[in-house]
């Protein structure tokens, strides 16, 4: 298992000097939840923040529904339906939370906060976590989530790409009055980054405006009928990304034979083993940096759509640290 010792860190003179032991007392400000509330029902030894490699931040945030609500209930739906997914992955024969430890924690309060306020609340939490040299996942809440979390993943990784699952292109301007509506998570997204750095992957519902907006930015979008198409569109995804990638996985991505617990699903959508085979791709042939799940709206008496998300939450850790015993054995550690 990962340990992360205290650090002392020393900041460059510029009009006077200062020696900060802040990583002890950042490490302070986070509490992991206990094993009956956290991310697989992890005992303590794998679950500390202190030990963990991986760190599971809940931001149940929802005020732009459009359609069906109920996504600020996500997150707990998804850790709650976690404690049933077992440790072991028999397609990587590992057990990913005993080597690097899963840290879960709180929810983020967002009281009356709303838009860029409660977005402020989750970058800066996420900052935080990055720079304690933790691998964050972020548990929403309505899309409008990732436009926080790729602000504080680019400050640590400029030259990003992001990959987004999705049924919706979510490139509006502003809907319904609002420009920070899950509708635009994706609009905003393209105003901190290239939009040419932006892969779309199972889009097919959007208006004829995004559409233009796609062709002007030069994003690159591999549309769901196109994917149904047969020709080998995972390799066209491989070849828009760069060497390392944040990825937003909106549950509606996945058709709504597997995924019927989500505000807006969309047919014709993403299968399970296609959409594995190309997470495991970039795992192998990338750097994933983080990656958010958001959108799920659980149904009261049908949970195996949270299984379902819960089981993609563990799966694109590991995916995540498919390099890790590579490179331990480079090294040899």
């Amino acid at each position: 298992m990962f340990a992360f010792l205290p650090t002392t860190v020393y900041i460059h003179r510029s009009e006077i000097s200062l020696t900060l032991t802040f990583i002890p007392n950042a490490m302070k400000k986070f509490k992991s939840l206990g094993t009956k509330q956290n991310f697989l029902a992890i005992e303590k030894g794998m679950s500390s923040f202190e030990s963990s490699k991986i760190v599971v931040v809940q931001a149940p945030y929802e005020h732009t529904v459009s359609y069906g609500g109920g996504a600020k209930r996500g997150p707990h739906a998804i850790i709650t339906a976690s404690q049933y997914v077992e440790f072991y992955d028999d397609e990587l024969d590992r057990e990913l939370c005993k080597e690097l430890g899963i840290a879960t924690l709180p929810p983020i309060q967002f009281g009356k906060r709303a838009d860029a306020k409660a977005l402020r609340l989750i970058q800066e939490q996420v900052e935080q976590l990055l720079a304690l040299d933790r691998f964050v996942v972020t548990l929403g809440g309505e899309h409008t989530i990732t436009q926080a979390t790729v602000a504080a993943h680019l400050k640590k990784y400029p030259s990003m790409s992001v990959i987004q699952f999705d049924a919706h292109s979510d490139l509006r301007e502003s809907y319904q009055g609002n420009k920070y509506s899950h509708a635009s998570v994706m609009a905003r997204v393209c105003e901190l980054m290239d939009p040419k750095k932006i892969v779309q992957v199972g889009i097919r519902a959007q208006c004829i405006e995004e559409s233009r907006y796609i062709k002007e930015k030069g994003i690159n979008t591999f549309y769901a009928h196109k994917i149904r198409g047969g020709y080998n569109w995972s390799d066209g995804v491989m070849e828009s990304l760069g060497d390392e990638v944040y990825v937003t996985f909106d549950v509606d991505g996945f058709d709504p034979s597997i995924m019927p617990s989500t505000g807006t699903p969309e047919p014709n959508g993403l299968f399970w083993a296609e959409t594995m085979h190309l997470l495991r791709r970039i795992g192998e042939q990338k750097k994933i940096i983080g990656f958010d799940v958001v959108e799920l709206a659980p149904v009261k008496g049908v949970s195996h759509p949270d299984l379902t998300a819960a089981k993609l939450t563990y799966k694109m850790m590991n995916y995540a640290f498919l390099k890790m015993d590579s490179a331990s054995q480079s090294t040899g550690k």
